[in-house]
C-alpha cells in the first residue's frame, strides 16, 4: 500500500511539472533538481542521527545519501547555467524546496522505506524526462549548446562537450539514484 501511495504521489507531482513547464525541459530540470537534492541530505542527516543514537554503523548509507545530494546539486548548478531561470522560477524554487523539505523530513521520520520509494519513483520520472529532453536535442527541438565548464569538470567530459553529453551523464546519475533508493526501500521493508 505504501509503495502505491509513493507511486501516485510522484505521478501527482509530475502532473504539476508537466502543466507548469510543458516542453521547457531546461527550466523543468532546474526546479526538479532543486527538489531532487533534498532527499539525500534529509536521509543522510537522519541516518546519521539514528547511527549516533543506536551507537552502531550505518553500513554506508550516510555517505551514499550525502553523495547523492551533492550529485543532484551539481545537476542543478549545471542546468542553471543552461536554462537561466527567471525570477518567478527562482521564487518557485524557494517555495517548492521549502515545502518539499518539510514534507520529506516528516515522511522520512514516519516511514523511511516509503521515503526512499518516493525518491526511487521521482528518479524514474527524471530518467523519463531526461530521455525526452535528449530526444528533443537529437531532433533539433532544443539547441545542443556547449556544455558549461562546471559540467565538463564534474563529469570529466571532453572539452568540446555539448548539452547532449550532459543530459546523458545526468540521466545515468538519475538511473543510479533510482536503483539505490528502490534498494534502500526494499531493505527497510
Amino acid at each position: 500500500m505504501r509503495d502505491k501511495v509513493a507511486y501516485w504521489f510522484v505521478k501527482f507531482l509530475r502532473f504539476f511539472a508537466d502543466s507548469f513547464f510543458a516542453r521547457r525541459y531546461g527550466h523543468r530540470a532546474v526546479v526538479l533538481e532543486t527538489i531532487a537534492a533534498v532527499p539525500g541530505m534529509v536521509g543522510g542527516s537522519l541516518q546519521h542521527l539514528q547511527s549516533l543514537r543506536r551507537m552502531e554503523s550505518d553500513h554506508g548509507w550516510i555517505r551514499t545519501l550525502l553523495d547523492e545530494a551533492e550529485n543532484e546539486r551539481m545537476h542543478l548548478l549545471t542546468f542553471i547555467l543552461i536554462a537561466r531561470p527567471s525570477r518567478l522560477e527562482r521564487l518557485l524554487i524557494l517555495l517548492v524546496q521549502g515545502a518539499f523539505y518539510n514534507f520529506y523530513f516528516l515522511l522520512y521520520l514516519l516511514s523511511p522505506a516509503t521515503a526512499h520509494r518516493v525518491v526511487g519513483y521521482l528518479e524514474e520520472e527524471a530518467v523519463y524526462s531526461y530521455t525526452t529532453y535528449l530526444a528533443g536535442v537529437d531532433n533539433g527541438t532544443y539547441a545542443n549548446v556547449p556544455a558549461p565548464a562546471i559540467a565538463i569538470d564534474y563529469w570529466k567530459l571532453a572539452a568540446d562537450a555539448c548539452l547532449r553529453e550532459v543530459i546523458v551523464a545526468v540521466r545515468a546519475d538519475e538511473a543510479k539514484h533510482r536503483d539505490v533508493n528502490h534498494q534502500f526501500a526494499d531493505q527497510l521493508k
